[in-house]
């Protein structure tokens, strides 16, 4: 019987981690500290005085997923085991799972198979406790508020517009509508409150988008949590919040260093959902991986239309980071899946249905191709259940598109699976070709930049919104943050805003359900759909299978 993802994690070799990143990525004791013997986080100081080479940056994105996820940071495992197998010192750069799906649907996020970030139990569960530092200092920051009102409301918040909400890292839908402070005069003014997850958070945001602890402060002070009733905005610095919300970020920022089961560096940091967030790892992180390694692998969460986008329009517009190539991660049974097969359904080979799902495919290679200006290879993560007849509908289709198609088995193979998707990335990162672009500029209007991505990116005719979401649209313009780019909140299941309009629909209209300002974080979060950024956890929860036995040894974590 084969192996879990677990069973195969636990038998690994690992190597302690200070020595492996003296040898491997030239970092001291001195620049570490140890959680445990496999785990240490990376000194920000050490990181700003090395100067290390200036590696090629390798983006994974996939095509629209199924619910299971196509493989994306198996992938990206994958591929950066293989391309230091080939001899290039390779980093990879990933987010770190939140506990909402590890213990919702999807399972864990630290790769599978053969393909996988050790030590994955730490990793899906807890970790080194940066989601709970930033559930802390985002929660602090709620306390503050209704604490300053109770004691007299100086700043006089209008209770009605109240705009920071709670979080809590774990899927719980009886949270989304809250009210707060019931119980009498003691425990202050009651109203509605309710709680996202972690991951939508915009300190979750912040942290991932700071350059440094000075930029983090003074993001977290542009926060805007409130309003008064004449609707100016009051700030987390009106509440003196910054400081004592970087000091509980203080360990937080600094980047996790483990490692692959074959004992290559990887760092793991931060972890907005893409489909509520920007969905991309910190930019120290992968700044201090470009230093440490000529090859970085990163990836941008869920499908290119959403990931990609937003790696691309907020988080290389802010940092200067520029890909020089970019994999998406498909599979034959998320082909099938957009050419109409039920998911139970999609282990039994349909060439027909993959030759219908191949526009969803097509529509994120012309968009990394010609709207964002990045070459691109497509990895076939490989599952036992494909056909050679399924593959070769797809390899014929791609060959009239002029896009490499590589079949990678680096779930079972590890490594050894992912050689030729290794040489083809470099081939692709050294070719020079790499001229990237945004889907809009800085001077373009709110409106306007929700419009290029939504005609421009998910292929709809137009835009729309109600005239209350149309006037705080108009608003923001006029407050002056129409030079924020635009953070599209929507389901990660379609180009459309509907999850069961599969494959590549067109002529659909956007609808813009509720927009956010993220001040601190420096975009605009246009909320489309049924979205919500509260998930909540489903009829047969992964949870019910993870279990510990008396010695610690956890089982059914996957």
């Amino acid at each position: 019987m084969a192996l879990s993802d677990i069973q195969i994690a636990q038998a690994a070799t690992l190597k302690p981690v200070l020595p492996l990143a003296q040898e491997r990525l030239g970092i001291p004791a001195s620049a570490l500290e140890p959680y445990g013997h496999y785990k240490a986080k990376i000194d920000l100081a050490w990181l700003d005085r090395h100067s290390g080479p200036s590696g090629k940056l390798v983006l994974v994105t996939a095509i629209s997923p199924t619910p299971a996820g196509e493989g994306k940071t198996t992938t990206v495992v994958g591929l950066g085991d293989a391309l230091n197998r080939i001899g290039k010192r390779c980093v990879i750069a990933l987010r770190e799972p939140s506990l909402g799906p590890v213990f919702g649907m999807k399972g864990g996020a630290a790769g599978g198979g053969h393909a996988q970030v050790v030590p994955m139990e730490d990793i899906n569960l807890h970790f080194t406790g940066d989601f709970n530092a930033i559930a802390l200092a985002h929660n602090l920051l709620a306390a503050l508020i209704d604490n300053h009102i109770h004691h007299g409301n100086a700043l006089g918040f209008d209770l009605r517009r109240i705009v920071w909400r709670r979080v809590i890292d774990m899927n719980d839908r009886a949270l989304r509508s809250t009210v707060i402070s019931l119980g009498g005069s003691g425990n202050g003014f009651p109203r509605e409150d309710g709680f996202d997850i972690v991951v939508a958070s915009e300190v979750m945001a912040i942290f991932c988008l700071a350059t440094s602890r000075r930029d983090l402060k003074e993001r977290l002070a542009r926060i805007i949590v409130g309003y008064t009733r004449d609707l100016d905005p009051i700030r987390a610095s009106d509440l003196q919040a910054q400081g004592a919300m970087a000091a509980l970020l203080k360990d937080a920022i600094k980047p996790n260093l483990v490692q692959t089961l074959e004992n290559n560096p990887a760092i793991i940091h931060g972890g907005p959902f893409a489909n509520i967030a920007h969905g991309c790892n910190p930019v120290i992180a992968t700044q201090a991986a470009l230093k440490l390694g000529d090859y970085v692998v990163t990836e941008a969460g869920f499908g290119a239309d959403l990931g990609a986008e937003k790696f691309i329009d907020i988080k290389c517009r802010k940092s200067g980071l520029r890909p020089d190539a970019v994999v998406i991660v498909a599979t034959l049974r998320a082909l099938k899946y957009h050419g109409g097969v039920d998911l139970k359904d999609l282990a039994a080979p349909d060439p027909a249905a993959v030759e219908k799902g191949l526009p969803n495919l097509e529509r994120h290679i012309e968009n990394i191709r010609h709207r964002h200006g990045l070459p691109c290879v497509v990895a076939l993560n490989h599952f036992t259940s494909d056909t050679k007849t399924e593959l070769a509908v797809l390899r014929r289709h791609m060959e009239r598109q002029g896009v490499p198609v590589v079949m990678a088995r680096h779930w079972a193979e590890g490594s050894a699976g992912a050689e030729e998707l290794a040489h083809a990335v470099v081939r692709l990162a050294e070719s020079g070709t790499a001229q990237m672009r945004f889907v809009y500029e800085d001077a373009d209007s709110l409106w306007n930049k929700m419009k290029a991505i939504a005609t421009q990116i998910y292929g709809a005719s137009d835009i729309s919104a109600d005239s209350a979401v149309r006037a705080r649209i108009a608003r923001l313009q006029q407050e002056g943050y129409g030079h924020y780019p635009v953070c599209v909140a929507k389901t990660q299941y379609s180009f459309s805003t509907d999850p069961k309009r599969r494959g590549a629909p067109s002529g659909h209209m956007v609808n813009i359900r509720d927009v956010r300002l993220a001040a601190g974080a420096e975009f605009v979060v246009m909320i489309c759909g049924d979205i919500l950024t509260m998930p909540g956890l489903p009829r047969e929860p992964a949870s019910s299978r993870i279990d510990i036995d008396d010695e610690g040894r956890i089982s059914g974590l996957f």
